[in-house]
């Protein structure tokens, strides 16, 4: 019998070192990218949640800060207004000074007359006045004119058959304007018909008629 041969379906198995080495280095890389890939989802979420930590804290201490800018500007608000209010009327009180400083002089005079101490309140008025009209204080009119609600306030009524119904005919207190608003209205007493107008006249009426009809007032041809 011949030397034995190989069988004709029997493959052909060789040990190159070269093939177990190239088939380690593809096991290798495969299982680092599968880990590279398993650990992207849970790197991912700590990174943005770390972002959205950092921003949170930002935008805390920027609105700290903005609130801390409003109670101060609030806060400079309230003194600014309440400074304003203790100074408003500044301006007038400094013209106002000079004319009590007068009141005081006239009272401090040693020996005054009833004249020259009426000559000195009369020097006081015209230095008001004149302090009235540079802010626009003007005196309301008011004796003569048509009752007017606006600016008048009627204390009481009185008969007068001198003067047209609702006519101011007297004034108790006089009223005064700031720019043409109503500082105080002028205190007023305005006329109306006497009691006995309507009367008389109806009366007057009636005599006249009498007379025409009165035939004793008549003269006959006889007569």
């Amino acid at each position: 019998m011949s030397a034995q041969e190989p069988l004709p379906n029997e493959e052909k198995i060789t040990n190159d070192p070269s093939d177990a080495q190239s088939d380690s280095v593809t096991t290798e890389v495969s299982e680092e990218e599968t880990e590279a890939i398993a650990g992207d989802p849970l790197k991912s979420p700590q990174s943005a949640l770390k972002e959205k930590e950092e921003e949170l804290t930002a935008e805390k201490d920027r609105f700290a800060r903005l609130q801390a800018e409003t109670d101060n500007f609030r806060k400079r608000m309230e003194r600014e207004k309440k400074e304003f209010l203790q100074f408003a009327n500044e301006r007038l009180f400094k013209q106002l000074v000079p004319i009590f400083d007068n009141l005081e002089r006239a009272l401090e005079a040693p020996s005054t007359n009833v004249e020259t101490l009426k000559q000195g309140i009369k020097m006081i008025l015209d230095q008001f006045e004149s302090f009235l009209k540079k802010e626009n204080v003007t005196p309301i009119k008011a004796v003569g004119e048509k009752f007017n609600p606006s600016v008048h306030d009627v204390m009481t009524q009185e008969e007068s058959g001198e003067h047209e119904e609702s006519t101011v005919i007297r004034q108790f207190i006089k009223g005064y304007q700031l720019n043409n608003r109503v500082l105080r209205p002028a205190q007023v007493v305005i006329s109306k018909k006497p009691a006995g107008d309507g009367k008389k006249s109806t009366d007057k009426k009636k005599k006249k008629t009498r007379k025409k009809e009165d035939p004793s007032s008549v003269k006959t041809s006889g007569g």
